[in-house]
């Protein structure tokens, strides 16, 4: 082998392990949640946000042709201090949510990646309740969404983990 090509190829694993190296910097830097976890670490509440009744909800046979459903679901801050909601979210496109917290409501919220999960950073005091209505589209996925479907909202807070609603539904033309 020539001196020529030993460097080339030298040059090409030294050029490959830099790529790794940066890409991998990249990944660890832009993992989903790790600035989160310095910034409610900082402002933790003692409160305690619960679901009231069931955090699960079944809808049972819903026609497209009918059109959306709605459920609401009742949380409640539990403890001794306020927790604050931070963000909503649904894990489909089909579900939106909206927060009532008092007379003020907030939403929708959807899913990520399609359209932006903006901060609430709404507070639910002591003894306060809050009501999450929960609005699902049978029809969001034509002809495909046929059948049973699960679908989750996800309430981030600064009191705990997140909270997940759920509902279920049987989905028919």
């Amino acid at each position: 082998m020539s001196k020529n090509n030993s460097k080339k190829i030298n040059s090409t694993v030294i050029g490959v392990i830099v790529a790794i190296v940066v890409l991998g910097g990249i990944i660890w830097i832009a993992q989903p949640g790790s600035d989160n976890k310095v910034a409610s670490s900082s402002g933790r509440s003692n409160g305690v946000l619960v679901v009231e009744g069931e955090n699960s909800y079944d809808f049972g046979s819903v026609s497209m042709a009918a059109g959306k459903v709605k459920n609401a679901f009742k949380i409640k801050n539990t403890g001794a201090e306020a927790v604050t909601i931070s963000k909503m979210y649904t894990s489909c496109m089909c579900t939106t949510a909206v927060l009532e917290v008092g007379k003020k409501k907030l939403g929708p919220f959807g899913m990520p990646g399609h359209g932006a999960v903006p901060s609430i950073n709404q507070i639910v005091n002591p003894s306060e309740e809050a009501l999450v209505e929960v609005i699902f589209d049978p029809a969001a996925h034509g002809p495909a969404g046929v059948g049973s479907i699960q679908r989750v909202v996800t309430i981030e807070n600064n009191a705990g983990e997140p909270i997940e609603l759920q509902f279920t539904a049987m989905v028919t033309p």
